[in-house]
């Protein structure tokens, strides 16, 4: 239980040190909080002016779509940040030190979720500005933005263990837009699945980017009266499938992500 305790602490001074970060790197405000401002604007009123949603309007449609999408990718801030600190020798130094050897990348991964949340709270305004709306109570709200926010977590794990494994944080994020940007365009999150080709359509609906978009949508109370049913299973318990994904995600890249921290080459 002690070292339970102690791991939890070490971690949460890690945390800190990210979020303090910000102060002093400035940049990271751009991705933060400039970013998803960027994103709802930009797809609001290009995509809102040429898609047309039958019984609903595109632009609440769409901010589910923009919240998993951009939450999907600020995972790679995580990655880079180790890279960064692997880079730097910063993780050499962190070894010297008599702390748990998994408060670093729990710490990274703690602090992006801080991150994820300021990044949604913008988002969120932004949307209302646009025109989204909850129509669904404050209570549904909640678990929409929490299955968000644990989704994010998860994929930050990955992306901790590729930050670990690669030389520069040039390197995580070329590597990362290959496999997120696929995994987010090809998905609900712009346009009904049923409207993409088959071959996409089979794709997007078991593409868990569309789970926790589609589940999003449904705490939110956005899904346009008339759409049809979906058929495929992942997308008619999107709430159960994405968990699911969450559970698999971090039982695999955690141990995995800790393990490489502990054996990952000293900087020379």
């Amino acid at each position: 239980m002690d070292n339970i305790k102690f791991a939890l602490a070490d971690g949460v001074v890690i945390a800190k040190r990210n979020v303090i970060k910000i102060k002093r790197v400035p940049e990271l405000l751009v991705s933060v909080l400039i970013s998803p401002i960027i994103f709802v604007l930009l797809f609001a009123y290009v995509f809102g002016s040429s898609i047309e949603i039958q019984g609903g309007s595109y632009r609440e449609f769409l901010i589910s779509g923009i919240f998993a999408m951009n939450l999907t990718f600020s995972a790679t801030l995580t990655g880079a940040g180790l890279a960064e600190d692997m880079q730097k020798g910063i993780i050499d130094r962190f070894r010297s030190l008599p702390m748990s050897r998994s408060a670093v990348v729990f710490g990274r991964t703690g602090s992006d979720v801080i991150y994820n949340v300021l990044s949604l709270i913008i988002m969120s305004i932004t949307g209302f500005v646009v025109g989204w709306r909850i129509h669904n109570g404050l209570g549904k709200a909640i678990l929409g933005f929490g299955l968000l926010l644990l989704f994010a977590y998860a994929m930050s794990w990955i992306m901790a263990y590729v930050g670990l494994l690669v030389p520069s944080p040039e390197v995580v994020s070329n590597a990362s837009f290959m496999v997120i940007f696929p995994l987010s365009f090809i998905a609900n999150t712009f346009v009904p699945a049923e409207n993409l080709p088959t071959p996409l359509r089979v794709f997007a609906e078991w593409n868990p980017v569309s789970s926790v978009t589609q589940a999003s949508r449904e705490f939110f109370g956005n899904i346009p009266i008339g759409t049809p049913d979906p058929t495929a299973w992942p997308l008619q318990n999107p709430a159960v499938y994405t968990v699911i994904w969450v559970a698999i995600i971090i039982a695999i890249f955690a141990p995995l992500a800790v393990r490489r921290y502990k054996l990952a080459p000293t900087k020379s």
